[in-house]
């Protein structure tokens, strides 16, 4: 899926369907000395207050839920080029209520916010944009989870530092696990999978587990009465 520069709202997939995605890299990544960083944490996770992702320098992320069927996605990329714009553009305007303003202003206030998309009831949008605006930095920021062959680079390289190997083709694991996430059907069973077949350590199964339970990729194996 292509983003535009700036991005158009229907350049993002469904909100859930993002969500499964980002969701996935979180849990794959999740690891108990990181979830005590907190405000100093980097690369993708999830929390009470939802997604993120942050590189600790060129660009940081949070996806949110804002209630059935709402979702909030703001962050920056340096390649943003909204806060620098003259005039200035209001990024908040023609928001819906239920925006968590009063942190996206505190963000605006430090000018550390490049845009902010929402989504209520599968429909996409942001505050429009002047026609001479080149980026607005969710190409950079977000595509790693919109195109496919990112999303599969970005799974598989999760287990870059498991010392293991791996005994199947290379990326199947992260079509198999992303499957399983994109349908609400990942289960502890399949972490735990994971983790059994890995002799180094890499895996911190006790943070998947809790980052799982976190993401919701689950529910719709618990609500079939799968064990897990």
């Amino acid at each position: 899926m292509t983003i535009h520069r700036p991005g158009l709202p229907g350049d993002l997939p469904p909100a859930e369907l993002l969500w499964a995605h980002w969701a996935l890299v979180a849990v794959l990544e999740a690891g108990t000395e990181a979830e005590g960083r907190g405000v100093h944490r980097t690369g993708h996770w999830i929390d009470g207050e939802g997604l993120h992702l942050d590189d600790c320098g060129c660009t940081w992320w949070t996806f949110a839920r804002a209630g059935e069927g709402r979702y909030v996605l703001y962050g920056e990329d340096e390649s943003s080029g909204v806060k620098w714009h003259e005039p200035a553009v209001d990024m908040l305007a023609q928001g819906p209520d239920w925006l968590p303003y009063e942190t996206l202003r505190d963000l605006l206030a430090g000018m550390q916010l490049g845009c902010v998309y929402w989504s209520e009831n599968g429909s996409w949008a942001r505050a429009p944009y002047p026609d001479d605006l080149d980026d607005d930095g969710l190409d950079c920021g977000i595509s790693r989870f919109t195109e496919r062959r990112e999303l599969l680079a970005l799974l598989d390289g999760a287990g870059d530092d498991c010392g293991c190997g791996r005994d199947d083709a290379p990326g199947r694991t992260a079509v198999r696990l992303l499957d399983a996430a994109v349908r609400g059907e990942l289960r502890p069973a399949d972490l735990e999978a994971l983790a059994a077949g890995c002799s180094c350590g890499h895996w911190d199964l006790p943070a998947m587990l809790r980052a799982l339970e976190l993401s919701g990729l689950a529910d719709r194996s618990r609500s079939a009465g799968v064990r897990g």
